[in-house]
């Protein structure tokens, strides 16, 4: 009897499936799938890969609530201002500012630490620029960090070490390395090794865990920097990146419109990079453009203007051999000349342009792939982080209504953040969150937390630190909780025993996770949704290298899962993910696996 009943779990979906999906070729992201808001079934075997995948990944609908979230204050007084933020596997999150902008707010620890600036003309520099953050305990460290990093890029070694990438002046073409396995590390740093100037670029993951180093000020090229200290410069020229550059007015007049390039691996090797007001993929090694994509219309969505952007969760077939459905999305941004009637290098009179709220969405490995309009967000937004939540779902969050990204170049600060629901009906895929009371605009960061909650930190619109003003400088830490973490959803959030759970996950191979719930209801399939989250590094509105991953299951037994690993780094590179196990759209805390 336990046979059969779990042989129907496993034909239902699949069944509802083939009748939703028997199309060729499905393009209309508006069409919801049969069962109405939560209660859709995912594609199984047989799905085409590039069909829109509307819906959840449960038999029945989705447990619902009204709860709009929890804003919580962490920690009052870090005061080292978080312009770039990356997440380790060892819990730490760490995140840094310049070091040729004047001293912080926080001395180095112990006291009397005091290294030479290369960037304050080789004076001692007794203040920090970079923490580690330990979000368990609320606790925090200093960090030396040498070379200017200041808006420069970063990654994740598949070994969890953290690198950052660029910067400005000493660190320009510099590349610094923090090792989890030391919580006492500071950065080790080599500074002119990479091959172009890395000022605003960004940086992706690849296959084999090395990483694409894309764009910067006036670098109209990209590089492949493996995972080491120690490799010889690789940089290819990337026309494309010029040809949507807008051009500056005058000596460091600059306006790019491009810098801080959306960038995403595709699940065929190959890349897919935005910038300004249109796309290309190119193969990386070669610089081959495969496919140029249409202009999308209505302004300028990298930074200075700042649009958010994310690449979809990537759902697997039920042969484990592509994912269902390959889109991205990209919400807000601003008018092309946004920036140039706001920056103080361009005009006297600062003008606040309005920002955008119009959203659309592009399947980039489909042949002549257009731009879908999406449903437009509630309100205008800049320098929002748009960010996966574990359960499939996104959250916009931070950010501003009017302006660009540049020292007091924007205002009016977005407080609310929005759910993301992009398989939801059109319509009633956003949702406003209970809002903030603290300003998030330039500078600022997050991160999503193994707990489910969004770790949000930084905002420093001044060149200096900078208090006593409308918009200070940030040093306060907040958790929000966004509606999934509603305290009368607790008995039904699924707790992970990491002692019977496979950590080390060997790609296509099967691996068990060991769970249950609070109320003792058995695990069912059908009703169980696992996720895998790559953790980003996150600065001026884009988390670079961020990725999910919704793999097969294949059988539940006793509260033990088996799940198939995704079948190789082009759909999940090498490294650590937090892997998330999820009831009917209600997430439990999540652990660290590694794959290989």
């Amino acid at each position: 009897m336990a046979l059969q009943f779990k042989t129907y779990i496993l034909i239902i979906p699949h069944l509802f499936t083939l009748s939703v999906f028997s199309a060729p070729d499905i393009t209309d992201i508006t069409t919801p799938a049969p069962g109405g808001a939560g209660g859709h079934i995912k594609g199984g075997a047989g799905a085409n890969p590039h069909v829109v995948d509307g819906g959840s990944d449960y038999a029945k609908p989705e447990i619902e609530t009204h709860f709009l979230g929890k804003w919580v204050l962490e920690t009052a007084d870090v005061r080292v201002s978080a312009m770039q933020l990356q997440l380790m596997p060892n819990d730490q999150v760490i995140w840094y500012d310049a070091t040729s902008l004047g001293p912080s707010a926080r001395k180095l620890e112990p006291e009397g630490t005091c290294p030479i600036n290369p960037d304050a003309n080789n004076q001692p520099d007794c203040y920090a620029h970079a923490v580690a953050y330990d979000w368990k305990t609320k606790t925090s460290r200093t960090i030396v960090l040498s070379g200017e990093p200041w808006c420069s890029s970063g990654n994740l070694w598949p070994n969890g070490n953290m690198v950052a990438t660029g910067g400005t002046f000493t660190g320009v073409k510099a590349v610094r390395m923090l090792p989890m396995n030391d919580l006492k590390a500071n950065f080790i740093e080599k500074r002119n090794v990479l091959g172009d100037y890395r000022w605003y670029a960004t940086n992706q993951i690849l296959e084999d865990g090395s990483s694409l180093v894309v764009g910067g000020r006036e670098a109209f090229s990209y590089e492949i920097v493996p995972p080491s200290l120690d490799f010889k410069p690789n940089k290819i020229d990337f026309p494309f990146l010029k040809q949507t550059c807008t051009p500056g007015k005058g000596p460091n007049k600059f306006i790019e419109n491009n810098l801080y390039p959306f960038v995403f691996l595709l699940p065929d090797g190959n890349v897919f990079v935005f910038a300004n007001d249109r796309a290309v993929t190119f193969k990386p090694l070669t610089g081959e453009i495969l496919q140029e994509h249409p202009v999308l219309p209505g302004g300028s969505r990298n930074y200075p203007p700042s649009g958010s952007s994310a690449l979809l969760p990537f759902k697997l077939s039920a042969d484990n051999k592509h994912p269902l459905n390959v889109e991205v999305v990209i919400c807000g941004g601003n008018k092309p000349d946004a920036f140039e009637v706001v920056d103080a290098k361009h005009v006297k009179e600062k003008v606040f342009v309005p920002a955008l709220k119009d959203c659309h969405r592009i399947h980039p490995m489909k042949k002549h792939a257009k731009w879908e309009p999406e449903q437009d967000m509630p309100t205008p937004r800049i320098m929002g982080d748009l960010l996966h939540l574990p359960t499939g779902d996104l959250i916009m969050i931070n950010g501003a209504k009017k302006g660009t990204s540049g020292w007091e170049d924007a205002t009016d600060p977005n407080f609310t953040p929005l759910l993301y629901q992009p398989y939801k009906p059109m319509g009633s895929r956003f949702k406003e969150l209970n809002p903030t009371k603290i300003a998030r605009m330039y500078h600022s960061s997050s991160a999503m937390l193994p707990d489910t909650n969004v770790l949000v930190s930084g905002s420093n619109p001044h060149q200096f630190y900078t208090v006593n003003v409308e918009f200070p400088t940030e040093w306060r830490v907040e958790k929000f909780s966004p509606p999934y973490l509603d305290p009368k959803l607790d008995n039904q959030r699924p707790i992970i025993d990491a002692k019977g759970t496979d950590k080390v996950l060997k790609y296509g191979k099967p691996f068990k996770i060991a769970a249950s719930l609070p109320s003792n209801e058995p695990m069912v399939l059908g009703e169980i949704k696992v996720t895998m989250l790559y953790p980003p590094f996150t600065t001026h509105g884009f988390s670079q290298n961020q990725r999910m991953v919704v793999p097969t299951l294949t059988d539940v037994v006793g509260n033990i899962i088996t799940a198939l690993a995704p079948p190789s780094g082009k759909i999940a590179p090498p490294g650590y993910y937090i892997l998330f196990v999820n009831r009917l759209g209600v997430p439990g805390t999540g652990i660290w696996v590694h794959i290989e």
